[in-house]
């Protein structure tokens, strides 16, 4: 039925011809047969398998782990995007992404930049328990925040918070070892001077660079700091870049950030769609995120019916992906964000919930499916993986 079909669309003869002309006077590429999925596997790889080549300690709370490839290959990255590790921790599997710190006109390693989360399953044994020689699975390179000349401007406002530096880093290295006809204009948020990563390196490349502008912004500043205070808002931008012009602006940084300093954008009279934002996962006390029922305690624990599988007790303030993993159920996962939609799972009966803002396909929606990475029980559920 589907051959004939296809006889049936316009040009078919015309190409059946051309198919039969190719064979008899064209060259014999048998011995390239499977050559482009083995160069297209090399590019994107579903797993890298990776080695910790070196840690360095960036402040009392970060360290950067520079990861090498066992087979001495790297996959191409471009500046901004992220690998996600996966790790089994007290017999836990699960993975995490970390935007990848190092530039990437080199291609001998990858450097990822963690910062300590309180209570961190994953950033805790990173920092505490990895050393030199072990062994890590990942994957490739993702992510879409990274620069596209077609569409951004090469005049780059970046606003990072935190361990948010972590792709500024790479894009600031690769535009001061490429000399690339781009500038950056750095605003970096943190609490304390102590607690800014990469301090050292920004103050010297700002320093010698004229298109690379460093501003660092601290919550709870020392007496003798003369540097910028507070948080990042219009007016301190505008007192450092008075006309933002055609720029365009990239924010990395906790949820809270973005809660604050999307809308001061916005009061520069910038347009959405100039704004890039960095998935940074889900609000750290979804709880208290807006929508959230005030019926619903984050420590209901709900029963979880996995069709085909089993059931599970499962928390309301932690997502369904973090519950399932607990549970030694192993989903495809990648940024852990509600962006890649590879953690997706279909919701037979109950509800969750999930934040403003998570891009769910129309599709999905219509037919129940959900990101579990972002999606937090407020009933008993069925579901299928």
């Amino acid at each position: 039925m589907k051959q004939e079909l296809v006889k049936q669309l316009d040009g078919y003869e015309a190409v059946v011809k051309e198919i039969e002309t190719a064979r008899k006077y064209g060259s014999d590429y048998t011995l390239e047969r499977g050559m482009v999925e083995a160069y297209l596997s090399k590019i994107h790889p579903p797993f890298l398998k990776l080695k910790v080549n070196d840690i360095i300690t960036e402040t009392s709370t970060t360290k950067t782990l520079r990861l090498v490839s066992e087979n001495h290959y790297l996959p191409p990255f471009q500046a901004g995007q992220y690998i996600t590790l996966f790790v089994d921790i007290g017999g836990i599997r699960t993975s995490r992404p970390y935007s990848i710190s190092s530039q990437p006109n080199q291609i001998g390693y990858y450097d990822i930049t963690i910062r300590r989360v309180e209570d961190g399953l994953v950033s805790n044994h990173l920092l505490d328990d990895i050393k030199i020689g072990d062994l890590f699975e990942s994957s490739g390179p993702a992510g879409g925040f990274h620069f596209n000349p077609i569409i951004h401007h090469k005049e780059m406002i970046c606003i990072a918070g935190g361990s948010g530096i972590t792709p500024f880093m790479s894009m600031i290295r690769e535009i001061i070892e490429c000399g690339l006809d781009r500038s950056i204009y750095l605003f970096y948020g943190n609490r304390t001077l102590d607690d800014v990563i990469f301090h050292e390196e920004l103050v010297r490349v700002s320093e010698k660079f004229d298109n690379i502008h460093y501003v660092p912004v601290i919550e709870a500043p020392s007496a003798d700091y003369s540097g910028k205070t507070g948080v990042v808002t219009a007016d301190l931008i505008k007192s450092v870049k008075a006309d933002t012009g055609e720029a365009s602006f990239f924010v990395c940084g906790p949820q809270a950030m973005y809660d604050f300093c999307l809308p001061e954008i916005e009061k520069l009279g910038v347009r959405k769609g100039k704004i890039r934002r960095e998935m940074y996962g889900p609000p750290i006390n979804i709880w208290e995120y807006p929508g959230w029922p005030k019926e619903v305690n984050p420590d209901d624990v709900f029963s979880i019916k996995i069709r085909g599988n089993r059931t599970i007790e499962a928390p309301a303030g932690e997502s369904l992906l973090t519950s399932l993993e607990k549970n030694h159920v192993v989903i495809p996962s990648l940024c852990r964000s509600g962006e890649c939609s590879m953690c997706r799972i279909k919701i037979l009966t109950g509800r969750v919930f999930q934040p403003a803002g998570v891009p769910v396909r129309v599709s999905d929606t219509q037919f129940g499916y959900v990101h579990s990475c972002v999606s937090y029980p407020l009933a008993d559920l069925e579901i299928i993986l």
